[in-house]
């Protein structure tokens, strides 16, 4: 049963393939030795839905840059019993668009921190219709497949501003994903502008708890407008990483 707790608050890179199937001994020198440990292999997972404006997606990326560098989350990175995490950041839109935009970082020190967060600012981005959750967690599952360091948790962290409407249902990712002992934690971007894409049927916040997340200690942030959204990233981080 998957126990779930809710918290309301206000260049693109391929992965690459074939090592993984690769018994240990046999991989290169290169790949044995990349295969450090970390406290938890953690894919935040950003929607680049068309229903996110230029704007709002600026609001994004500095939001995961300034949270991933605040000296309070290297701080609790530090303090983990490895003392370090490994991170992907991946950008999704519908089932036909996900892309690693960052590729697997370990993450030990505030420089190691303030170089991803300088990567990140530097990355293109792309904004493309329809938003597919099921497609984004299906891709974060193979991005953690694929990573390079071996973590005593496995995370996904979707952050969306709307309900899975490309794709399968996104129940099914979820699902598939929890059964491999992987946790889905989300942050849903509430707007209620106008001219802010669809209003949902049902509040996004509810959507998140009974569709998206799940996995053993599974919750949720909510940010209350793309304003507050550093501020929750950094919440949800500290809380995933401790």
């Amino acid at each position: 049963m998957r126990r779930r707790s809710f918290l309301s608050g206000s260049a693109a890179l391929p992965l690459v393939g074939g090592s993984a199937a690769l018994p240990l001994a046999t991989r290169p020198a290169a790949a044995q030795q990349a295969a450090e440990p970390v406290d938890v292999l953690l894919v935040l997972a950003v929607d680049v839905s068309r229903s996110i404006d230029e704007d709002e997606a600026r609001l994004q990326r500095e939001g995961y840059r300034n949270a991933v560098s605040d000296p309070r989350v290297v701080e609790v990175i530090r303090r983990g019993m490895i003392g370090a995490i490994g991170l992907a950041y991946v950008e999704w839109a519908g089932f036909e668009y996900q892309r690693l935009v960052l590729p697997w970082t370990r993450i030990a020190t505030q420089h190691d921190a303030d170089a991803w967060s300088s990567a990140l600012a530097e990355a293109p981005r792309a904004s493309l219709s329809w938003t597919s959750i099921s497609g984004a967690i299906d891709f974060s599952r193979r991005t953690l497949a694929e990573a390079p360091f071996e973590g005593t948790r496995r995370v996904i962290d979707v952050s969306a501003d709307g309900v899975n409407n490309s794709g399968r249902p996104a129940e099914l990712a979820r699902d598939e994903a929890v059964a491999q002992g992987i946790i889905i934690n989300g942050l849903p971007i509430i707007n209620d502008r106008p001219t802010f894409g669809r209003v949902p049927q049902i509040p996004l916040d509810q959507y998140f708890q009974h569709s998206v997340i799940g996995g053993a200690g599974a919750f949720l942030i909510v940010a209350e407008d793309f304003e507050a959204f550093g501020t929750a990233v950094r919440r949800k981080l500290i809380r995933e990483i401790a």
